[in-house]
């Protein structure tokens, strides 16, 4: 019986070191870093607290049942590096994240030497890779899955999409996503914020991307539901959204890096099929959306292969071009939707936007040789019947400051919200009194924002 016992205890200490060794094989110290890495195993579900240095080396997993919580003030850091050596923190199909900051302590991601005080230009980009979320809501194309852009192919914990439409992935709330978007081959870079099929049941609220090499956010189906949102300085489009979105968003301000960007938002339907259901109709309100400048030759809002959407209540100024959508020619296409009352541009205020002529501001286009004027000319008289209107926001851009708050008259002829999600405000645009972006963001505490 005394050897049983002996056997017993040396297989107890023989799990302990096996236990410990795998520990350490994805959390290491290094240089006052626990560094975390991924050899198959995710993260475990586990806790990160604000008392720790994180420091992600390589792609890491939140795997299928696993669940991550991050503590308020938790700073997240990541190795630089380009394809095969990019980082980021990727919530598969099945995993949970639950990151709950605040507006005194966020929670931060950024790149690798960033000391938060300024050590890390603004402006700079593609640092690491970005954080992305990957849910079982559905998808248009013809399998309801994907695989994730941004993530090597031969990865399966990179695929996405259902049938759950309350998928619950976690929870976001006061997060701050900086200098991302790395490249990881032929063009593939990763969004800040990327959302593949994720659902309505998961909370995201209080997000900042800030100088992400690619877009700020992307949605790729799903119906998730964000609000307080912020999307500024990055390299290509504010918000993309396509693959059947239909979630709602309220209170977003975009603003494009003066220097490059391309759209304030890019709306897509589907790939394969391109008509397949659900399409993509999100419902956006109370967005303020502030452009490159009337010198550069960039649009507000581009949507093409069958998207549809609702703009409302919302602010849109400082930009080349106004609204484009597309039309094909014995095809259904943005333009049947307009018509189909499934896009929709309601109650908006645009302000030094296409020289601040209305019949220039609302365009449809197509290919070359396609007759479109009576398309056109319905699309442009739609801008005033739907009650949108040229008139100053009083949001006054300088060099190197944006005065957010409104001064003008941002309270006329508001457009009713759809549900109840919506919180029900009198004014349009992202603000009225309240920068509910201060402090918390480093679009505010580098002095951009008032």
């Amino acid at each position: 019986m005394k050897n049983i016992y002996i056997l017993i205890f040396v297989l107890i200490l023989i799990g302990i070191f096996v236990n410990s060794c795998d520990r350490k094989s994805d959390y290491v110290t290094e240089s006052g870093y626990d560094v975390i890495s991924d050899n198959g195993g995710g993260t475990g579900t586990t806790t990160w607290t604000k008392d720790k240095n994180y420091l992600l080396d390589g792609f890491v997993f939140v795997n299928d049942g696993q669940v991550l919580t991050i503590e308020a003030g938790t700073v997240i850091r990541s190795k630089t590096g380009q394809g095969e050596n990019a980082s980021a923190l990727i919530v598969s199909r099945g995993g949970k994240i639950i990151a709950e900051g605040n507006s005194v302590n966020p929670i931060i991601f950024t790149c690798e030497g960033d000391d938060l005080e300024g050590s890390v230009p603004i402006f700079s980009k593609g640092l690491w890779g970005g954080l992305i979320l990957l849910g079982s809501a559905p998808l248009n194309n013809e399998n309801n899955e994907a695989h994730i852009e941004g993530i090597p192919i031969s990865e399966p914990r990179g695929i996405y999409g259902g049938n759950n439409e309350e998928d619950d992935s976690g929870i976001l709330k006061y997060i701050s996503i900086r200098h991302g978007g790395t490249n990881i081959g032929s063009g593939n870079e990763i969004n800040g914020l990327t959302l593949g099929g994720v659902g309505k049941s998961t909370s995201i609220e209080y997000i900042e991307v800030i100088s992400n090499y690619d877009d700020g956010i992307e949605f790729f189906g799903g119906t998730v539901n964000c609000k307080y949102i912020v999307s500024a300085f990055n390299g290509d489009d504010a918000f993309d959204y396509d693959l059947g979105y239909h979630g709602n968003g309220q209170f977003w301000l975009a603003i494009e890096d003066p220097s490059e960007g391309d759209l304030l938002v890019e709306g897509s339907g589907g790939q394969q099929p391109e008509l397949g259901q659900p399409y993509s109709i999100p419902k956006i309100y109370n967005g303020t959306y502030i452009g490159r400048g009337s010198n550069i030759t960039n649009s507000i809002i581009k949507l093409d292969r069958f998207a549809g959407g609702f703009f409302g209540n919302s602010i849109f100024l400082n930009q080349h071009s106004g609204i484009f959508i597309q039309y094909k020619e014995n095809y259904l296409n943005c333009f049947d939707q307009f018509e189909d009352g499934n896009l929709q541009l309601m109650n908006n205020i645009f302000w030094d936007v296409a020289s601040n002529i209305a019949s220039d501001i609302f365009n449809v286009y197509a290919e070359s040789g396609v007759d479109i004027t009576s398309q056109n000319e319905a699309f442009k008289n739609y801008f005033s019947s739907a009650q949108n209107t040229i008139s100053n926001p009083g949001i006054e851009i300088t060099s190197n400051t944006y005065y957010i708050l409104p001064t003008g008259n941002v309270s006329d002829n508001l457009t009713e919200y759809p549900d109840s999600w919506f919180k029900d405000v009198e004014y349009k645009g992202a603000f009225l009194y309240d920068n509910w972006a201060r402090n918390w963001t480093l679009l505010h505490q580098s002095g951009w924002i008032e």
